[in-house]
């Protein structure tokens, strides 16, 4: 296998065919997106880098259920790296870790952005701030609390068609108020 790009269709058919080059290839090409995904849920880099590994794991063993049709292999992947991060906070060790940790310990945790990541994080949050009530919660819980629209629907008591429509318009809303900060945040309005 060359070294020059591959399209996700190739890319995805050497995959199953368990090509190792093209695996050395998704993993050079893929794991910063979805590792940025994946720290903007769990917030830690020792987590984020154990869900990473994860989440090649699960691409690798369940390629075959990929399905072009239904969405790109970058949204596919995405989607893993997404479930997984949330898996994380959810499990009982993550949760147990955090009870066991002392206030500093936390502290340390939430800090594990870099300077530039902690502005643009600050930036975004200034934003979700001037949102009105109704979306502020859903973004809140969506994009830092890493529920899925399904239990924001449950925890809100709201129809999840509600809560679709309302993360459609708190979305929108977000980017116009940050573009008019002049604050250029690719990684959440992507």
């Amino acid at each position: 296998m060359k070294t020059e790009t591959i399209s996700p269709q190739d890319l995805a058919a050497l995959l199953a065919g368990r090509d190792e080059q093209a695996f050395n290839y998704l993993y050079t090409n893929y794991s910063a997106a979805l590792y940025g995904m994946v720290l903007r849920i769990v917030y830690n880099e020792s987590d984020a880098c154990e869900v990473l590994q994860d989440v090649f794991v699960k691409i690798w063993n369940s390629i075959d259920s990929y399905d072009s049709e239904k969405a790109s292999l970058y949204t596919w992947m995405l989607n893993i790296a997404r479930n997984a991060a949330i898996d994380r906070l959810k499990s009982k060790a993550y949760q147990n870790n955090l009870k066991n940790q002392t206030l500093p310990d936390i502290v340390h945790d939430q800090k594990a952005l870099t300077t530039v990541q902690e502005h643009q994080f600050g930036d975004v949050q200034k934003g979700v701030d001037t949102l009105r009530d109704e979306y502020k919660i859903i973004i809140e819980k969506a994009y830092f609390g890493g529920l899925t629209q399904e239990e924001i629907s449950q925890e809100l008591n709201l129809p999840l068609g509600t809560v679709k429509t309302r993360t459609r318009a708190a979305l929108k809303e977000l980017k116009k108020i940050l573009r008019e900060l002049k604050v250029v945040i690719l990684f959440f309005l992507s």
